[in-house]
């Protein structure tokens, strides 16, 4: 009898832990390596300020090369003459460190200095490109303000070169 009760007792134990324990974790992708709340992030392209990212906070996944900021992305645009461009807000947004893009997602709004508006529920910035794109339902609002609609988008950082990819629309011009 008391050789059956330690052995009993160590057959139980034994489906305790191991590998299920260890697989619930998750892979080392998942950890966060660097946590920050308010930060300033400065994108840079040939040693000149491309875009500074502001949000309410941020999540850095070393082992996945990407930076998730989260609450008020609060984005602005320069060209290579650190002259500012545009400012983009969105609720979130991706920023990968092997290239300085962005992909912002969430309430999308992109505003030029010169006026044009664009909404959409992503939008992707190439930082070498110098170009933004989207492949969601866009609103655009020219400075004269036009309003037009459609899907898929892309154009430059300033949005004076914009092309709708699948427009729809009214308007009450003349040809």
């Amino acid at each position: 009898m008391k050789i059956i009760v330690p052995l009993v007792l160590m057959a139980s134990l034994s489906g305790c832990g191991g590998s299920d324990s260890d697989a619930s974790l998750g892979s080392k992708d998942d950890f966060v390596d660097q946590e920050s709340w308010n930060p300033i992030i400065i994108l840079t392209r040939e040693a000149k300020k491309r875009a500074v990212v502001k949000s309410g906070h941020m999540a850095k996944y070393a082992e996945k090369k990407e930076v998730i900021l989260e609450g008020n992305v609060d984005a602005d645009f320069f060209s290579i003459e650190e002259e500012h461009m545009s400012n983009l807000k969105s609720e979130r947004a991706f920023v990968y460190e092997k290239t300085d893009n962005l992909l912002a997602i969430g309430n999308v709004v992109v505003v030029s200095d010169s006026g044009v508006t664009l909404f959409t529920d992503s939008l992707y910035w190439d930082n070498k490109l110098e170009k933004i794109t989207s492949n969601d339902t866009v609103m655009l609002t020219t400075e004269t303000n036009d309003t037009l609609y459609g899907v898929g988008f892309e154009s430059d950082v300033d949005l004076n070169h914009w092309k709708i990819l699948k427009p729809w629309g009214v308007t009450g011009r003349e040809k």
